[in-house]
């Protein structure tokens, strides 16, 4: 218990510096009334947003208490009451995160323009990377306070482990209930605002990003906050919690082996990672003379590095050997090696193939772009197949089983999410200072140093991605472990999910469905609310006269088109959402519990690679787009090659910014379910069966 203990004062101790780090970016300069007003513009759009998408996840979340409060009833009303609380808990510390991430980042965008106004580089790097710092390290920090803080609560109460490990993944599902409708609300939003601005600005009017001209230009930049922020907070705090929550409820039910020392030990793991996290902004000193995505990538190494090498003095000081080690290293090496995957597909002479796929139009842009993604899907997914198989033997040996080892895994890809979570906020945050830049007129000099910013954040971007992605196929199965165990030693069931069953690949055929159909939907809602803000562009550039002429004194409405975006995006996200919570529930009660672990297991095989394909296609648009943009190639700014691969990232946008991403959320959301509603499954799937008999004997 005394690990627990530990990993709660570590989670106390890095919110009380979330709340110092916040503290010094509010202190810097703001600069002139009309960045401020800009700046306004952007936090009070975010803020709405949230407002309204936070009200809908709690009636929804009011829903899914409701079936907890009925599906579980079988179990007793402590374990129902528990539950609920975990659920709760989880899902508002998820929403507390992204909130205060959010936050940070709109009075932290404006304070980095000016700063690279006035002060110059580093000093707008300094404080755009101190405001991604409040989001990862709020992230790490209520996750792993939420996660000790419940089990210590609950086992004290109760003082039975089983018992305190289940109800915890209520937890888990509160957190994946959260990221999923976080990320795609906040996806629909962002890239529906996005793909507007860029096709009525850029490609009909040739108007340059962030003119003030365009109407969309502050519901893009607010999109940034909600989608790029707060979505990928919430995601990336779902993937920590996943991975260890699975670690819990497996070390719980351990036969040769101490439960309480790998609960311990999972929590310890990553309260190490987020006290390491912590260092980052001091690093950045160190290499201050670097350019800004050297210093980014330079503290997640170090950072990395500092997290193995405490992580290996206690492995052996707790267990006397390293076989829980070996998994650990293995996690965090696997999600490194996907980010660098990743950018190594969006950069170099990928992008200036893809660029010069351009010039031949549009047509050949994306025909490039999709095989490029796919291409991109394969070395990861044979990675973390190799890493899963180890982490799976060495588990074995641990004592704890084989999925034990490869939740350590996970854990050991996301204990440093703190500092990943930094470096992946500090690209919306740059974004949004060069858009006030841009719009506040301060000049070609004070762009060009918040364009290297936000070209570092996008450099860094494909690890915080690579690490979510990679995390959801360790969770996956290390979440099917703890399933398969609670079916055979609560129930005392064989579980067997073998394809030689008919309803068990039948079950693989629907889970490798619902990637696809999950991702249409996510997809056309971004077409559908980006048409509509396109069509209102249109008109105030109609309607409102002097504007597209850019005439002083005359404004864009920009809140009808953050309206626009927030109602398409709220009203869009719930039927994807909703998806991933009633599916599993849906194949298990119909076909029983051994075909529903092979819809688990069908949706993840078929959900990773389209994952890594929509990630990284997406990636190559936009950066292809930037090099005709940056460089002039085949003629840069204004001509055939820029406008055709603007276009191809508009496609792309929805793909890296909406589905992709969500899917590695669908994958864990939909084996939490499965997790914490098995007694209501295994119950009604009892029920089914027998009806039938007695309607067929009948």
């Amino acid at each position: 218990m005394s690990l627990v203990i530990f990993a709660i004062l570590s989670a106390i101790f890095t919110f009380i510096m979330v709340n110092v780090f916040s503290y010094m970016v509010r202190k810097e300069d703001a600069g002139t009334d009309e960045m401020r007003a800009i700046s306004s513009y952007i936090r009070e759009g975010a803020r709405a947003f949230l407002k309204r998408e936070y009200k809908t996840i709690a009636f929804l979340s009011l829903i899914v208490v409701l079936i907890i409060a009925f599906g579980l009833s079988y179990e007793g009303v402590s374990y129902v009451i528990y539950t609920i609380i975990a659920f709760i808990i989880g899902a508002f510390l998820s929403l507390l995160a992204g909130w205060i991430g959010m936050d940070t980042a709109t009075i932290s965008n404006v304070r980095t323009a000016n700063a690279a106004k006035n002060k110059g580089l580093f000093e707008a790097f300094r404080i755009a990377y101190l405001g991604g710092s409040v989001m990862g390290l709020s992230v790490a920090s209520l996750s792993i306070l939420g996660m000790a803080g419940l089990f210590f609560v609950f086992y004290t109460i109760s003082k039975d482990i089983q018992l305190s490990a289940s109800v915890v993944a209520g937890f888990s599902m509160g957190a994946a209930f959260v990221a999923l409708f976080a990320r795609v609300g906040g996806g629909i939003y962002t890239k529906a605002a996005d793909v507007g601005a860029d096709l009525v600005g850029k490609v009909e009017a040739g108007i340059p990003e962030d003119d003030p001209r365009n109407p969309a230009v502050i519901a893009d930049n607010v999109g940034d906050n909600v989608g790029d922020t707060a979505g990928m907070g919430a995601d990336l705090y779902d993937s920590l919690v996943a991975g260890t929550v699975s670690a819990i409820v497996i070390a719980a039910f351990a036969k040769n082996a101490d439960p309480m020392l790998g609960i311990g030990y999972a929590l310890a793991l990553g309260a190490i990672g987020t006290l390491s996290s912590i260092l980052g902004y001091f690093l950045i000193f160190l290499f201050k003379n670097l350019r800004p995505e050297r210093i980014l990538l330079n503290t997640v190494f170090i950072v990395g590095g500092i997290f193995a090498i405490i992580s290996f003095i206690l492995t052996y000081m707790l267990f006397g050997n390293l076989n829980l080690f070996w998994p650990l290293i293995f996690g965090l090496v696997s999600g490194v090696l996907i980010g660098y995957i990743a950018e190594f597909f969006s950069t170099g002479r990928r992008i200036m193939d893809l660029a010069e796929a351009a010039n031949s139009g549009v047509a050949v842009n994306i025909i490039e772009g999709i095989a490029l993604g796919m291409r991109s899907a394969v070395i990861p997914g044979i990675a973390v197949a190799i890493s899963f198989v180890i982490a799976f033997k060495m588990g074995e040996v641990s004592g704890y089983g084989g999925f034990y080892g490869v939740a350590i895994a996970c854990i050991g890809m996301l204990a440093i999410t703190g500092i990943t979570v930094t470096v992946d906020a500090f690209g919306p945050i740059a974004d949004n200072a060069g858009g006030i830049v841009e719009m506040a007129g301060l000049g070609k000099e004070i762009r060009k140093i918040t364009d290297v910013l936000d070209a570092a954040g996008n450099t860094t971007a494909a690890i915080g991605k690579g690490f979510a992605i990679g995390s959801a196929i360790f969770t996956v199965m290390a979440v099917f472990s703890a399933f398969s165990d609670m079916v055979t030693q609560r129930f005392g069931l064989e579980f067997n999910p073998s394809l030689m069953k008919p309803e068990v690949v039948a079950a693989a055929l629907i889970g490798a469905i619902v990637p696809f159909f999950f991702s249409s939907g996510a997809m056309r809602a971004v077409g559908r609310t980006a048409k509509l803000v396109v069509e209102e562009v249109r008109r105030q550039w109609r309607e409102i006269p002097g504007l597209l002429e850019g005439k002083v004194g005359v404004k864009a409405d920009y809140a009808r088109i953050v309206d626009i975006t927030t109602t398409g995006a709220i009203k869009n996200m719930t039927i994807p959402g909703m998806t991933a919570f009633l599916s599993p529930l849906i194949v298990g009660i119909l076909l029983g519990l051994e075909a529903l672990g092979g819809f688990l297991v069908g949706a993840l095989v078929a959900g990773i690679p389209l994952a890594l394909t929509m990630n990284n296609a997406g990636a190559a648009w936009d950066n292809a787009k930037k090099y005709i943009e940056q460089t002039g190639a085949f003629g840069g700014k204004g001509s055939q090659a820029h406008k055709a691969s603007v276009e191809g990232d508009t496609v792309g946008d929805p793909f890296k910014d909406t589905a992709g991403p969500s899917l590695n959320i669908l994958l864990k959301m939909m084996s939490i379910v499965s997790l914490v509603f098995l007694p209501f499954i295994y119950e009604f799937h009892n029920w089914l069966v027998n009806a039938l008999k007695f309607l067929i004997g009948g």
